[in-house]
Parts: C-alpha cells; sequence; structure tokens
C-alpha cells in the first residue's frame, strides 16, 4: 500500500472512531446540570478541536506505522483516549473520567519524550495534543471539585 493511503486511512479511521464515540456518548442535560470551572471552553469549541486533533493523532499513527518508534505508546493513547467519553459521559463518572485522563495526559508525554529524538515531527505534532488535554483535565477536575 503507498504511503499516501496509509496516512488516509489513519486520518480517516480515527477521525471516524473519535467520531463513533462522541456522537455515542453525547453530554446531555446531565453534564449541563453539573457545576463547571469558569475557564471551561464554550460547548460548540469542542467539535471543531477534536476534528482537528483526531485527524493529527491519526496522521502520527500512521507515521509509526510506517516508521516504527513508539507503536505501543500511540496505540495505549488512542484506546484510553476512546474510553474517557464513555467513563465520563455514559457512566456519569466525573472522578472516573479524571482517572482515565491522568492516564491520558501520561501516555502523551510519554510519547513526545519517546519520539522527541526519534521522530520530533510525531512529537511536535502532539504538542496540541497534550495542551487540549491538559486544559480538559483541568476541567474534568474542577467537575469534580465543584460537583
Amino acid at each position: 500500500m503507498k504511503p499516501w493511503m496509509i496516512y488516509a486511512l489513519g486520518v480517516i479511521g480515527v477521525s471516524l472512531a473519535g467520531s463513533l464515540i462522541g456522537t455515542s456518548f453525547l453530554p446531555g442535560e446531565w453534564y449541563q446540570a453539573l457545576n463547571k470551572p469558569s475557564f471551561t471552553p464554550a460547548p460548540w469549541v469542542f467539535g471543531p478541536v477534536w476534528s482537528v486533533l483526531y485527524a493529527i493523532i491519526g496522521w502520527v499513527g500512521a507515521r509509526k506505522y510506517l516508521l516504527g518508534g513508539a507503536r505501543g505508546l500511540w496505540l495505549a493513547q488512542m484506546g484510553v483516549n476512546l474510553i474517557w467519553s464513555p467513563v465520563f459521559f455514559g457512566m456519569h463518572s466525573p472522578l472516573g473520567g479524571t482517572i482515565v485522563i491522568a492516564a491520558l495526559w501520561g501516555l502523551i508525554v510519554a510519547f513526545i519524550a519517546r519520539e522527541w529524538n526519534n521522530d520530533r515531527t510525531s512529537a511536535v505534532l502532539f504538542l496540541p495534543y497534550i495542551v487540549w488535554v491538559s486544559l480538559a483535565s483541568a476541567v474534568n477536575l474542577g467537575v469534580v471539585v465543584l460537583n
């Protein structure tokens, strides 16, 4: 298979997986009723941000498939990423979500650190991801504290 096809499949596959999880576990009335920190982004921000991030994550996944490197860390972060919504929104568990997002944060940092000297492009592409997950972690923890 040609590399461009692998990149396309990576971006499309991860984007579809993220969309499926996102639409299967919507925030709903339960989430709307929770007290949230003042720095919580507006609801309309999440869709566009995650769309871009899932495209980046898919691209990086394709790089790991083609070039090797931290494939295990990439797979682990992807799996943990996809269980946050079912835990937080599906199970109505902000505390469980905090545990999941803390693990996700650690896996992303480990991936960046591992790839920094091996595949700087992949490491740099994950920087917006860690920034967003850091904000999401603070919001998630804020929800736990405020409720």
